[in-house]
């Protein structure tokens, strides 16, 4: 518990002042340009503030667990939101499919290697010398979409050993990125959203449990939180997601 709360009070620091009536998201980390462009219009038409944080979607969920304040809560997979349900911390009645996406293997730009995604393929030969990008299969949503589906296509046992594990996706496209993984597993929002990686190839859809972002409001927020909620998942801010990539669930 000491260093639970020690976590929580160093990411606590970490943020920046939240005004007092703001709204707060907490937010999974694959969501930040869109989610960002997203909540601009619904300020400037309510002249409300609303303050995201974004990092791995159990890591929020701890968080608001351990009582760190937020309004609303979007993961990218629906495990978390149910960790946050069980334990009575959600507004009943509230949580939604907002959003989907796809899972693709990447590289630097400049890389010239080509893979085929496909039942037994040579992912670990693809790899070289290197480590394989990915956020942490054990508690990230990214991670335990990819190991999923790597285990679906045979391709686990070659590359467990040679995993660079992150903190969460975006953190894993940077590694790709900087050029210090030849090889990541990211979403595809990800992926278009970085100039300097380029997708090798897509995960088959049916290797892989659905991905699925779900956003609750949180017990005890404020009636606009409601309100936010609403306006995310309308039809005005469907033309936003869709603009950086993500699909309906």
């Amino acid at each position: 518990m000491r260093r639970l709360f020690a976590a929580l009070a160093v990411w606590i620091l970490a943020l920046p002042a939240i005004p007092a009536d703001s709204l707060t998201i907490f937010a999974a980390a694959s969501l930040k340009d869109a989610l960002d462009a997203a909540v601009k219009p619904f300020e400037a038409e309510t002249r409300r503030k609303v303050a995201v944080a974004y990092a791995a979607s159990g890591s929020l969920a701890r968080q608001i667990e351990a009582g760190a304040p937020a309004s609303i809560f979007i993961s990218a997979d629906r495990d978390w939101v149910d960790y946050v349900e069980s334990r009575g911390l959600a507004m009943p009645g509230t949580r939604t499919n907002l959003l989907g996406n796809d899972l693709v293997l990447v590289a630097p730009a400049a890389s010239p290697v080509a893979v085929r995604i496909a039942p037994g393929f040579e992912l670990a030969r693809a790899l070289g010398n290197g480590r394989l990008a990915m956020a942490n299969p054990q508690s990230v949503p990214a991670g335990k979409y990819a190991k999923e589906s790597l285990v679906a296509l045979g391709a686990w046992s070659s590359v467990e050993r040679r995993i660079a594990p992150a903190e969460n996706v975006r953190a894993a496209l940077a590694l790709v990125a900087r050029g210090e993984a030849p090889l990541g597993i990211v979403y595809r929002t990800d992926a278009v959203a970085e100039n300097a990686v380029r997708i090798v190839d897509a995960f088959p859809a049916a290797s892989h449990t659905a991905i699925v972002y779900p956003m609750i409001v949180l017990k005890d927020s404020a009636p606009a939180a409601r309100e936010l909620a609403a306006y995310l998942a309308s039809s005005r801010s469907r033309a936003i997601w869709q603009k950086y990539g993500f699909k309906a669930p």
